[in-house]
């Protein structure tokens, strides 16, 4: 038989701390629990879990606010907890966990729209729509090396700069310039604490991920073969629209050498030789604008035995910044309306290389 108590005579100690341990049980109970894994950051959990950062990223971080380290970073091995999916409309199918890691960043909408991408950063997250001139395209982004491979590393003063951490903020630029433009545009190299940066020296890190959220590979070919895969996977969903792959790197050649922005394809693509010509055009005539004294001598060339060039399906085009040993060259990297400008020119010839197909 039940021993049954007379609620008034409960102690108000007992009465507070039975509260307190059933609002406890009942959040862990709303709400789906998981454990972070060694290498994890937020964006790679959400995905993991099948959830889109871009939309959950907030809810996480006010049920986990207690739970989370410096940068928005995790502990390893602590429990989290994950925001609930509202249910989707009858109408609406249910989307898997593989779905929603595929969703790439794109403003499918009127010019006006705008939307929130996390992955740009705090001041560059959110984006609106200026126009809809490349509705309908698709284009794949990769910045050089990433990971346990910094790339190329000059040094400026007391500082090193690492070739991955200034390929990307041009990259993730140049990611968020095509948007505005209506493309729908996959970053394949990415970096969820890293965003935009307005720097002048970029803190070189080991913690990029390979789309949609793998550990990019120590050994070289692999890493490669990482950013190919998911390329050409992605290439084949997208079969019948019009699509691009661009991989941005920083040269590195001795000290003295000031070079140009040099773009290359493969011999057998047409439409990878045409984008990178386009490219090159726009960079001549930006330079005559703007540097009329100035001699531009930034070329295009066949280089098909580029990795990403010869096994990347989508017409590829392989860009080289510049001489990140050099004085002069480093200014176009150390400077972020530079940077900014480098992003700007790759747009504008890709817009007319879009609009003349």
């Amino acid at each position: 038989m039940l021993f049954k108590f007379d609620v008034v005579r409960i102690s108000f100690l007992l009465l507070f701390s039975l509260t307190f341990f059933t609002e406890v049980f009942a959040q862990q109970e709303a709400y789906p629990q998981v454990v972070a894994r060694s290498g994890d950051g937020i964006f790679l959990l959400l995905r993991r879990h099948g959830l889109d950062p871009s939309l959950h990223l907030a809810p996480f971080l006010e049920l986990n606010k207690e739970n989370i380290g410096k940068g928005n970073s995790l502990y390893t091995g602590r429990r989290y907890l994950l925001p609930v999916v509202s249910a989707a409309p009858a109408s609406t199918a249910e989307a898997t966990p593989a779905d929603a890691a595929s969703t790439p960043a794109a403003l499918k909408s009127a010019p006006g729209l705008t939307a929130n991408f996390p992955l740009f950063g705090e001041k560059y997250a959110r984006v609106e729509m200026l126009d809809q001139q490349l509705k309908g395209t698709v284009y794949y982004l990769v910045s050089g090396h990433g990971g346990p491979d910094p790339g190329a590393i000059g040094k400026y003063g007391s500082h090193l700069l690492a070739e991955d951490e200034y390929a990307y903020d041009v990259t993730i630029r140049l990611a968020r310039r095509l948007m505005q433009h209506g493309a729908t545009v996959y970053m394949i190299i990415q970096d969820e604490n890293d965003g935009i940066r307005d720097q002048a020296i970029l803190e070189i890190d080991r913690d990029e991920v390979n789309y949609p959220d793998h550990k990019v590979s120590l050994n070289q070919r692999e890493r490669l073969r990482q950013r190919t895969a998911a390329i050409n996977e992605l290439h084949a969903k997208h079969k019948g629209a019009y699509q691009r792959m661009l991989s941005i790197h920083v040269d590195s050649r001795s000290k003295g050498q000031n070079i140009d922005v040099f773009f290359y394809h493969h011999s057998n693509s047409a439409l990878g030789q045409k984008l990178a010509q386009t490219i090159h055009q726009t960079f001549t005539t930006n330079y005559s604008r703007h540097q009329p004294n100035r001699h531009y001598s930034g070329n295009v060339s066949d280089r098909s035995s580029l990795y990403v060039v010869k096994y990347s399906h989508p017409p590829t085009v392989f860009i080289e910044l510049g001489n990140i040993k050099n004085d002069l060259d480093q200014r176009r990297f150390v400077i972020p309306n530079n940077r900014q400008a480098l992003a700007n020119w790759i747009s504008e010839g890709i817009i007319a290389d879009y609009r003349s197909k």
